[in-house]
């Protein structure tokens, strides 16, 4: 999709200035040396951190030493500023922390922040810490999107490991909602560290080396009081997000609880997907995995929801009306609002499996631009969606349709084989059978690629659970 004239709403969606009242002072400044640890993802602003409190180190008339460790990547990889804050150049004997010598931990991400590196200079119990709790995927996930960045077992790490004081907050999520853009966050954490008394220098001085950096100024300076109102009156804060986040937590981006709230989404997803019926068929194969589950294993979950979550990936395939329909849905156009003013024209960008172009070159499907006309288009190709794998369906007669039918039925079918021959002894067996789909990715040619490792997948999986007990016994 291209979005062509108008205007990005960006910051200037953010609530006015005067929505921060005035604050009370900080705590003094922390006396003595201290030593920093900023860490955080390339390209969001951790090196002007670094660089704004050692302006304002020198402001109040102290030293300051930093060091910036940026890897092989400075864009969407760890960052980490070595950041020491002194009286004097003599009480500075090194520049880098030395392991365990952190004595303040600024998380601007969480994965970086309860990451191995940053882990080995922080002193359990000792180090305080302000933590951006949001998640946010490394350049890693680009390459291997089945990382697992185990969220919770990071924030219970760093909760475990830091002092009692330290503070937790969704920076991210205040930045984006209430400053119209994310890159607030890391400043939003310096606030409120400064009012917690975690630093080494004064309110005058950041807000003097945050004009003196003379970028974005009146952005960063707002992110800043944001953070030091978040300490002050943090209802007040969740009281100016307000409806902002109700209507994500009500949306499509609100993540299931459990289950059965998992089921019940994807089973309504379905509905609107295709239409009852549909969502019916799905309901009936994870009622006869969850009364098997619950025969063999009574309290346990990671069957169904395995279950739930790859068998909607295969019947919600993305064809020709699935695009229509979302593209047509109203949350499009409403997300568009969000982001842009002004007079604005989209295009679509396609390649029709039925009369795409190939290129010369690979030999694959080629993108043609269309006008906005398409969207009006994709309207009547929504409603056409009741045709989808009947014999009147003009797309249903592809490769790519006929796989993507297959690969539900013989998904079916193998959920059939859990189901009766389901016992306590394969039960794990059967949740990594379950979850097989998942190595599916992608659309198109890339998705083609994606099939053969997925299926041998479930072949030797599906063979190793149809052992026989008594065998698998023997083997042991």
């Amino acid at each position: 999709m291209t979005v062509s004239g108008g205007n990005l709403k960006g910051r200037a969606a953010a609530a006015p200035a005067a929505a921060i009242p005035p604050l009370p002072a900080p705590p003094p400044p922390v006396e003595g040396a201290l030593a920093i640890l900023i860490a955080g993802i390339g390209g969001t602003g951790v090196v002007t951190i670094g660089a704004v409190l050692g302006m304002a180190a020198h402001l109040d008339g102290k030293s300051a030493s930093i060091i910036d460790v940026t890897g092989l990547s400075q864009k969407n990889g760890a960052v980490f500023s070595h950041l020491r804050i002194a009286p004097s150049d003599d009480a500075i004997a090194a520049a880098r922390i030395p392991i365990a010598g952190a004595e303040l931990l600024l998380g601007c991400d969480m994965i970086t922040a309860g990451g191995a590196e940053a882990m080995a200079l922080v002193q359990p119990g000792h180090t305080r810490g302000v933590i951006n709790e949001n998640l946010t995927p490394t350049a890693a996930f680009t390459i291997d999107t089945g990382i697992d960045f185990a969220g919770a077992q990071t924030l219970r790490r760093l909760r475990e490991v830091l002092a009692a004081d330290s503070a937790f907050v969704d920076a991210t999520r205040v930045a984006a909602r209430l400053m119209g853009d994310a890159i607030g966050a890391n400043m939003f954490v310096v606030g409120v560290a400064l009012q917690r008394g975690l630093l080494p220098v004064s309110l005058a001085a950041v807000e003097r080396a945050i004009t003196l950096n003379g970028v974005a100024v009146d952005f960063n300076l707002r992110a800043f009081a944001l953070g030091r109102l978040a300490v002050v009156e943090p209802g007040a804060i969740e009281a100016q997000l307000g409806d902002q986040v109700a209507a994500v937590a009500e949306g499509s981006l609100r993540l299931s609880t459990d289950t059965g709230d998992a089921i019940e989404r994807r089973a309504a997803l379905l509905a609107d997907y295709q239409n009852a019926a549909y969502a019916a068929r799905f309901g009936r194969k994870i009622a006869a995995i969850a009364a098997a589950e619950a025969r063999v294993a009574p309290g346990r979950t990671e069957l169904s929801d395995a279950v739930a979550r790859n068998l909607f990936k295969l019947m919600a395939y993305k064809d020709e009306y699935e695009v229509a329909r979302l593209y047509t849905s109203g949350e499009f156009r409403a997300k568009l609002g969000e982001q842009f003013t002004g007079d604005y024209r989209v295009s679509v960008h396609l390649a029709p499996p039925l009369f795409a172009r190939k290129d010369p070159l690979t030999g694959l499907p080629r993108k043609r631009e269309f006008g906005p006309w398409m969207l009006a288009a994709f309207g009547l190709l929504a409603r056409a969606k009741r045709l989808r794998g009947t014999a009147f369906d003009p797309f249903g007669r592809t490769a790519e349709r006929r796989m993507e039918r297959q690969l539900v039925r013989d998904y079916e079918a193998v959920l059939d084989s859990i189901a009766t021959h389901l016992d306590p002894v394969k039960y794990d067996a059967a949740v990594a059978l379950a979850r097989y789909p998942d190595k599916i990715r992608g659309y198109g040619h890339i998705k083609d690629r994606s099939v053969p490792g997925a299926l041998a997948e479930r072949d030797s999986r599906l063979a190793a659970f149809l052992v026989p007990i008594e065998e698998l016994q023997a083997a042991e």
